[in-house]
């Protein structure tokens, strides 16, 4: 159920709107806005008794019921798009974002020097994996701890954010020490016992759709980490497994738009776990810039025919200059129509 309050509704009435939801067995989520409070009740009770008692307290303009399975990271929760803050940084704002490094953190050389390339291309973000989950048990893992470490002395010296992937409930408070964002790869994307935990995180966390998973069942997982404590949740479409050779994965484009339809979390688009191929993703940065994705999350390595794992989708430091020079026109397009959004949510 979502409950709106009246306007400049004190903080008694809305306690007290608070503790009637809960009488009915509902747990309590509220957004206060400057104006107004909105209130979200979630859990299995007597809707219709719960919503005619809300609905005769003076202090509620509306309670209504949400038909989405995804309550709190619904459009119908909550209208306007969430903007989450990280280092400083807002995505979902008026801003592009973009966030952009190597598949591994390797060394302390490589991940230094991209760095400061990708800062000095306009990159926001410095992506590398510190704990890599990979297919075979062979490959390599990450660099763990000390990948960590090495992507903390990177921002210090560039002042990026860090995002990178965290794969296990026991790792959380760990990576959460050094990352401005917690990134939940496709393989991991329906584990529940992780999702609980990052509810307690109290750091961001990027959500990357699974291999054969649902927008639906995506959403979903959100659900988990907002239910659990925690909303600030950004989504990423990363291609999906479909019979297509001709790429790594099949990227579902139209995801972006359906994902902005159905809910107000932010939404990253990754080109490079999409095609595979490091030819293409150029072009599908700028059909995610095109379409209304919040940011991009690009793999981009110094010497990718030397990378320890993929290297066939990583931009040379060059070719990541030239992707965000091509992309300033669809940017500056893409912020004249944020800032239109914005003005009239």
């Amino acid at each position: 159920m979502i409950i709106s309050m009246k306007l400049h509704a004190t903080k008694q009435e809305i306690d007290a709107v608070c503790d009637r939801i809960k009488e009915f067995g509902y747990k309590v989520h509220s957004i206060a806005g400057e104006e107004r409070c909105v209130i979200g009740a979630v859990g299995v009770g007597d809707v219709t008794a719960c919503l005619e008692s809300l609905e005769a307290m003076p202090q509620v303009e509306t309670a209504m019921r949400i038909s989405a399975p995804y309550k709190f990271v619904s459009r119908e929760f909550k209208r306007n798009k969430s903007q989450i803050k990280a280092n400083g940084v807002e995505i979902g704002g008026d801003e592009f974002i973009v966030m952009a490094g190597p598949c591994s953190v390797e060394s302390e050389k490589q991940i230094l020097e991209t760095a400061h390339a990708v800062a000095t291309c306009g990159a926001q973000f410095l992506r590398g994996g510190a704990f890599k989950p990979r297919t075979s048990p062979y490959d390599f893992q990450g660099m763990e701890l000390e990948g960590l470490k090495l992507l903390r002395k990177a921002k210090q010296e560039t002042g990026l954010g860090i995002i990178t992937e965290v794969m296990s409930d026991r790792d959380v408070e760990m990576v959460a020490e050094y990352a401005d964002i917690l990134q939940i790869g496709a393989r991991n994307m329906q584990n529940f016992s992780l999702l609980k935990t990052l509810g307690k995180a109290g750091r961001p966390v990027m959500l990357k759709r699974g291999l054969s998973s649902t927008i639906k069942e995506l959403l979903m997982s959100a659900e988990y980490v907002v239910a659990h404590g925690n909303p600030n949740v950004i989504l990423c479409e990363r291609g999906i497994r479909t019979f297509e050779t001709a790429t790594r994965n099949t990227c579902d484009i139209t995801a972006i738009s359906v994902l902005d339809e159905l809910s107000h979390l932010p939404v990253v688009l990754d080109p490079s776990h999409a095609t595979g191929k490091r030819s293409l993703v150029p072009s599908l940065a700028r059909a995610g810039v095109a379409i209304g994705a919040d940011a991009l999350i690009i793999e981009v390595h110094p010497q990718p025919e030397k990378a320890v794992s993929d290297g066939a989708q990583s931009l040379t430091l060059p070719q990541f200059a030239a992707m965000m020079a091509d992309l300033q026109p669809y940017i500056a397009l893409w912020k004249k129509s944020r800032v239109a959004e914005l003005a009239t949510a």
